[in-house]
């Protein structure tokens, strides 16, 4: 008995970030947490494997994209703030991925990436940054949509 509560206790948590979109519109991605709209619908009936497997696609497909454009200097900065931000994190998961959560959450609160342990890459530098979080949204909803077509759609 001891060894299920633990498994349960260890189980990863839900992505979600509080802004679903395959609930309140329709998508069959969410613009929040990047999970399949079915995925959401039955994360509750989810093993813990099953979990751990759709968490470990999002953070692939995520840290893909964000590590193209930004470094993470320091994850415990990044950390601190997104306590004391009150934005949920996994720390299982790549910083990437909690950066992801933070730009979804506050990127409105965000004047210097710095003060969060973040740069952005060279070549991105002189993008504006409400920019620069608009082309990393499209490019992983994109990716998403795309694994989501290729891996998940029955041909017609």
């Amino acid at each position: 008995m001891l060894s299920i509560i633990k498994s349960y206790m260890k189980a990863p948590k839900t992505p979600c970030i509080g802004i679903c979109s395959t609930t309140s519109l329709g998508d069959p991605v969410c613009r929040g947490c990047r999970r399949f709209s079915f995925e959401v619908i039955k994360w509750n009936s989810y093993g813990p494997q099953e979990k751990k497997a759709v968490l470990k696609r999002i953070e692939k497909l995520v840290s893909q994209i964000f590590e193209n454009k930004f470094h993470i200097q320091s994850e415990k900065t990044l950390q601190l703030e997104l306590k004391r931000l009150n934005v949920p994190f996994d720390p299982e998961l790549s910083p990437y991925c909690w950066l992801h959560n933070l730009f979804k959450k506050r990127k409105d609160l965000i004047q210097n990436l710095s003060e969060y342990g973040v740069s952005v890459h060279k070549e991105f530098s002189d993008v504006p940054f409400d920019q620069l979080i608009a082309e990393v949204d499209s490019e992983l909803q994109i990716l998403s949509s795309a694994h989501l077509q290729r891996y998940f759609k029955v041909p017609s």
